[in-house]
């Protein structure tokens, strides 16, 4: 875990991360959580892929006043617990939304060059599956899902803390992800998506080893 300037971030593996700042409580994409785990005042869930949304995961931490917000493809598996949370928001890339006291704008998070048949990526523009830039704490975050080092980056300005894929085979790899840092910038980056589905602590290692551009922070 780390704190920056007053907000708590813990990895919990993958891609799931708790934030925590004055006892608000925001995870993203949660998965393999303990038993008990603390619970979430929001929750931002990428896409629908089995180790992005969790809805075992997602029950451990709701609450009645939890604002859940994720992908469109996740809407018909939540509307069918909605009795046991607050709020879910569906969006698509490019809207904007407030939950609760987190302000998000969502953006596209897609393939270029990992496909798992010729001419079909792990993740399709069309589907679009989120990347969201969010502001908690008083910080402008970024969460950059599953995406590999797409041209929509180059519009992406003043980020505080960037949570970026490092592993490969369905997401960029460390030299590609550390090839997308240098065209956003952001202050520090916090490589994910290691360590559990695919990939290892090594990526981690070696997106840090090539980041010239901000700050890197391996918390795992």
């Amino acid at each position: 875990m780390v704190n920056i300037e007053g907000i708590d971030i813990e990895w919990l593996g993958h891609d799931c991360f708790k934030l925590k700042k004055n006892g608000y409580t925001v995870y993203l994409d949660p998965l393999k959580l303990p038993e008990n785990p603390e619970k979430a005042d929001v929750i931002l869930v990428t896409h629908e892929h089995f180790d992005h949304f969790s809805m075992e995961d997602i029950l451990k931490i709701v609450k009645p006043r939890t604002y859940i917000v994720a992908a469109n493809k996740c809407q018909v598996p939540l509307n069918k617990e909605e009795n046991k949370f607050g709020v879910a928001i569906y969006m698509v890339p490019g809207e904007v939304t407030d939950a609760g006291e987190v302000n998000i704008r969502t953006v596209p998070a897609y393939n270029l060059n990992k496909f798992r048949s010729p001419g079909l990526a792990f993740h399709p523009k069309e589907d679009q599956k989120l990347g969201y830039i969010f502001k908690f704490g008083g910080k402008t975050f970024y969460l950059m899902g599953d995406t590999d080092n797409i041209p929509e980056l180059k519009d992406i300005k003043d980020i505080d803390i960037a949570f970026v894929p490092v592993s490969g085979t369905y997401v960029m790899t460390p030299e590609e992800a550390s090839q997308a840092v240098s065209v956003f910038k952001p202050k520090i980056a916090i490589p994910m998506h290691y360590g559990s589905v695919v990939g290892s602590k090594q990526d981690a290692e070696k997106f840090k080893s090539l980041v010239k551009t901000s700050r890197v922070e391996i918390l795992g």
